[in-house]
Protein backbone atom coordinates (compact mmCIF):
# COMPACT_ATOMS: atom_id res chain seq x y z
CA UNK A 1 0.00 0.00 0.00
CA UNK A 2 1.53 3.70 -0.80
CA UNK A 3 2.61 5.08 1.92
CA UNK A 4 0.69 8.36 1.30
CA UNK A 5 -2.55 6.07 1.65
CA UNK A 6 -1.52 4.65 4.97
CA UNK A 7 -0.13 8.10 6.58
CA UNK A 8 -4.13 9.73 5.21
CA UNK A 9 -5.77 6.63 6.62
CA UNK A 10 -3.89 6.83 10.00
CA UNK A 11 -4.30 10.61 10.77
CA UNK A 12 -8.35 10.44 10.04
CA UNK A 13 -8.52 7.15 12.21
CA UNK A 14 -6.99 9.17 15.18
CA UNK A 15 -8.99 12.60 14.42
CA UNK A 16 -11.95 10.08 14.65
CA UNK A 17 -11.05 8.63 18.22
CA UNK A 18 -10.63 5.20 16.74
CA UNK A 19 -7.96 2.27 17.00
CA UNK A 20 -6.02 0.46 14.52
CA UNK A 21 -7.33 -3.08 14.15
CA UNK A 22 -5.61 -6.18 12.31
CA UNK A 23 -9.30 -6.68 10.78
CA UNK A 24 -9.78 -3.58 9.16
CA UNK A 25 -5.70 -3.18 8.35
CA UNK A 26 -6.48 -6.58 6.62
CA UNK A 27 -9.51 -4.86 4.54
CA UNK A 28 -7.69 -1.96 3.65
CA UNK A 29 -4.50 -3.81 2.06
CA UNK A 30 -6.83 -6.32 0.41
CA UNK A 31 -8.23 -2.74 -0.90
CA UNK A 32 -5.24 -0.91 -2.34
CA UNK A 33 -3.17 -4.26 -2.98
CA UNK A 34 -4.36 -3.71 -6.77
CA UNK A 35 -6.50 -1.30 -8.66
CA UNK A 36 -9.46 -2.72 -9.68
CA UNK A 37 -12.78 -1.84 -8.65
CA UNK A 38 -15.10 -3.37 -6.12
CA UNK A 39 -18.42 -4.14 -4.53
CA UNK A 40 -18.99 -4.74 -0.92
CA UNK A 41 -19.48 -8.42 -1.63
CA UNK A 42 -16.41 -8.95 -3.86
CA UNK A 43 -14.05 -7.69 -0.95
CA UNK A 44 -15.87 -9.41 1.77
CA UNK A 45 -15.62 -12.83 -1.08
CA UNK A 46 -11.50 -11.58 -0.56
CA UNK A 47 -11.06 -11.14 3.03
CA UNK A 48 -13.14 -13.56 3.95
CA UNK A 49 -10.66 -16.55 4.08
CA UNK A 50 -7.81 -14.70 5.60
CA UNK A 51 -6.35 -14.83 8.78
CA UNK A 52 -7.74 -11.19 9.74
CA UNK A 53 -11.60 -13.24 10.20
CA UNK A 54 -12.97 -10.05 9.64
CA UNK A 55 -16.63 -9.94 9.68
CA UNK A 56 -19.31 -8.39 7.08
CA UNK A 57 -19.89 -5.50 9.27
CA UNK A 58 -16.80 -4.98 9.68
CA UNK A 59 -16.18 -4.54 5.79
CA UNK A 60 -18.68 -2.59 5.48
CA UNK A 61 -17.97 -0.14 8.05
CA UNK A 62 -14.34 0.29 7.12
CA UNK A 63 -15.26 0.89 3.34
CA UNK A 64 -17.26 3.67 4.63
CA UNK A 65 -14.40 4.90 6.51
CA UNK A 66 -12.41 4.86 3.63
CA UNK A 67 -15.08 6.50 1.50
CA UNK A 68 -15.46 9.59 4.11
CA UNK A 69 -11.74 9.95 4.62
CA UNK A 70 -12.05 10.83 0.97
CA UNK A 71 -9.42 7.40 0.16
CA UNK A 72 -11.55 5.44 -1.60
CA UNK A 73 -14.83 6.97 -3.85
CA UNK A 74 -18.22 5.19 -4.75
CA UNK A 75 -19.17 5.22 -8.38
CA UNK A 76 -21.88 4.27 -10.25
CA UNK A 77 -20.55 1.91 -12.95
CA UNK A 78 -24.33 0.35 -13.72
CA UNK A 79 -25.89 -2.67 -12.52
CA UNK A 80 -28.08 -0.61 -9.67
CA UNK A 81 -24.56 -1.82 -7.26
CA UNK A 82 -22.30 0.60 -5.35
CA UNK A 83 -18.92 -0.21 -6.76
CA UNK A 84 -16.16 1.46 -5.17
CA UNK A 85 -13.12 2.96 -6.99
CA UNK A 86 -9.40 3.08 -5.20
CA UNK A 87 -7.88 4.85 -7.94
CA UNK A 88 -9.05 8.85 -7.24
CA UNK A 89 -6.34 9.02 -4.47
CA UNK A 90 -3.51 9.12 -7.30
CA UNK A 91 -5.45 9.82 -9.99
CA UNK A 92 -8.52 12.43 -9.07
CA UNK A 93 -9.83 13.12 -12.62
CA UNK A 94 -10.37 9.73 -14.07
CA UNK A 95 -13.13 8.65 -16.21
CA UNK A 96 -14.52 5.40 -16.95
CA UNK A 97 -15.50 3.41 -20.09
CA UNK A 98 -17.85 0.29 -19.16
CA UNK A 99 -18.51 -2.32 -21.82
CA UNK A 100 -22.08 -2.94 -21.35
CA UNK A 101 -21.82 -6.70 -23.25
CA UNK A 102 -19.00 -7.82 -20.53
CA UNK A 103 -18.53 -5.42 -18.13
CA UNK A 104 -15.06 -4.81 -18.71
CA UNK A 105 -14.48 -0.91 -16.68
CA UNK A 106 -11.99 0.92 -18.48
CA UNK A 107 -9.92 4.00 -16.69
CA UNK A 108 -8.92 6.84 -19.09
CA UNK A 109 -8.00 10.61 -18.39
CA UNK A 110 -8.08 12.73 -20.84
CA UNK A 111 -7.19 16.65 -20.52
CA UNK A 112 -9.86 18.20 -23.20
CA UNK A 113 -12.90 16.07 -20.79
CA UNK A 114 -11.04 18.05 -17.71
CA UNK A 115 -10.87 21.44 -19.75
CA UNK A 116 -14.86 21.12 -21.23
CA UNK A 117 -16.04 20.48 -17.72
CA UNK A 118 -14.20 23.26 -16.20
CA UNK A 119 -15.49 25.59 -18.70
CA UNK A 120 -19.04 24.35 -18.60
CA UNK A 121 -18.99 24.89 -14.91
CA UNK A 122 -17.44 28.39 -14.70
CA UNK A 123 -19.87 29.58 -17.84
CA UNK A 124 -22.74 28.33 -15.22
CA UNK A 125 -21.52 30.10 -12.28
CA UNK A 126 -19.55 27.59 -10.47
CA UNK A 127 -16.62 26.12 -9.57
CA UNK A 128 -15.46 22.46 -10.05
CA UNK A 129 -14.54 20.82 -7.19
CA UNK A 130 -14.17 17.03 -8.95
CA UNK A 131 -15.58 15.41 -11.88
CA UNK A 132 -16.48 11.90 -13.70
CA UNK A 133 -17.67 10.52 -16.73
CA UNK A 134 -18.65 7.49 -17.52
CA UNK A 135 -19.34 6.01 -20.88
CA UNK A 136 -21.43 3.16 -21.92
CA UNK A 137 -20.41 1.50 -24.67
CA UNK A 138 -20.71 -2.27 -26.79
CA UNK A 139 -17.62 -4.16 -27.15
CA UNK A 140 -15.93 -4.16 -30.45
CA UNK A 141 -14.56 -7.59 -30.32
CA UNK A 142 -18.13 -9.45 -29.79
CA UNK A 143 -19.49 -7.10 -32.22
CA UNK A 144 -16.48 -7.63 -35.05
CA UNK A 145 -15.72 -11.32 -33.97
CA UNK A 146 -18.88 -12.71 -32.36
CA UNK A 147 -16.76 -13.05 -29.31
CA UNK A 148 -15.01 -11.52 -26.74
CA UNK A 149 -12.65 -12.80 -23.77
CA UNK A 150 -13.61 -10.48 -21.49
CA UNK A 151 -17.42 -11.72 -21.74
CA UNK A 152 -16.12 -14.82 -21.47
CA UNK A 153 -13.47 -14.50 -18.35
CA UNK A 154 -16.60 -12.60 -16.89
CA UNK A 155 -19.31 -15.45 -17.15
CA UNK A 156 -16.26 -18.39 -15.85
CA UNK A 157 -15.20 -16.42 -13.22
CA UNK A 158 -18.96 -15.93 -11.89
CA UNK A 159 -18.77 -11.86 -12.34
CA UNK A 160 -21.67 -9.87 -12.18
CA UNK A 161 -22.53 -8.53 -16.09
CA UNK A 162 -24.32 -5.63 -16.67
CA UNK A 163 -27.71 -5.75 -17.40
CA UNK A 164 -28.83 -5.55 -21.54
CA UNK A 165 -30.87 -2.47 -22.07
Amino acid sequence: MDATIENRLQEFIQSKGLRNTPQRNAIVEAIFANDEHFTADELWDRVKNTQSSSSRATVYRTISLLVEAGLLHEIDLGDDQKTYDPNFVESPAHNHLVCIDCGKVVEFEDAHIQLMNDCAARRLGFRPEKQSLKIEACCEKLRLNGRCENLISARVQGKRLPKKR
